[in-house]
């Protein structure tokens, strides 16, 4: 019988090896986010809709992760007023902070913060839960019953991600308007109804429902991309872990890559 022998690779070579396997599990990962999604909208057209599940799922995602959005919106506001009135400052604009403060927040930081922050806590919390059942074989036992994991597990999770993001996302852009207005009249001595006056002539539909629109979108990522890192959980405790920390990541940036040309496609119209 003939001895194997290790083939050793040169820098180059192992180079082009490493690239050529990343690529090889993006497309297996791409692939089994597109199956997903396609059982998930098959599962949503043919079968019954799980309204209870949902309505919970809903008080879970919604709810509970207001303070947190709302919280990091009023900041946004305040921050962005701060840093807009001292560049505006030197060129004597600083009268106007409420109109870009209102086209920032509604059409690019609000969207994007507030995803970023439901990722963080809803993406991590889905991907944690159905991992921990999926290692602890209670998916296979709902399977073994007759039911479809998607129907009671995915959808609920993934309509609620979807709905609740352009809700948070609303409340979030208003409270961030009023950070700003708070630090503006007390640095400008402009009033508040004339902050009020510029955010309402400046900022147009458009603006406020491009960024709103775009998290729609956020949302079903996020609840796909955890769904998915969840079912797909192997190795225990650890790899609920691992696929916890990879459904923030890829959620996060699935938000960013999909900002960019949301955003381009917005500007279209």
């Amino acid at each position: 019988m003939a001895e194997t022998v290790p083939v050793k690779l040169g820098g180059v070579s192992l180079t082009i090896a490493k690239v050529g396997s990343g690529f090889l599990n993006l497309v297996d990962y791409l692939g089994g986010i597109s199956h997903l999604t396609a059982q998930f909208f098959k599962t949503l057209i043919r079968k019954p809709f799980p309204l209870a599940e949902t309505i919970k799922q809903f008080e879970e995602i919604g709810i509970k992760s207001a303070s947190l959005t709302n919280l990091i919106g009023l900041f946004t506001g305040l921050v962005l007023a701060v840093q807009f009135i001292v560049g505006l400052k030197r060129f004597g604009l600083q009268l106007y902070t409420g109109q870009i403060i209102g086209i920032a927040i509604t059409r690019e930081l609000g969207p994007v913060l507030t995803s970023l922050m439901i990722a963080a806590r809803v993406g991590a919390g889905i991907a944690a839960e159905l991992g921990s059942m999926n290692v602890t074989e209670q998916v296979s036992a709902v399977e073994a019953m007759g039911a479809d994991p998607i129907q009671r597990l995915v959808i609920p999770r993934v309509v609620a991600t979807t709905l609740c993001a352009p809700i948070l996302t609303v409340i979030a852009d208003f409270i961030g308007i009023i950070g700003g207005m708070i630090i503006t009249t007390a640095d400008t001595g402009v009033g508040s109804r004339y902050y009020i006056n510029q955010i309402t002539t400046t900022v147009q539909m458009i603006d406020f429902g491009s960024g709103i629109a775009k998290t729609f979108f956020f949302g079903f990522f996020i609840g796909i991309i955890a769904c998915y890192q969840g079912l797909s959980t192997r190795g225990g405790t650890e790899g609920v872990g691992r696929s916890t920390t990879l459904a923030v990541v890829y959620s996060s940036i699935c938000i960013f890559v999909s900002d960019f040309f949301l955003t381009k496609l917005f500007l279209l119209f």
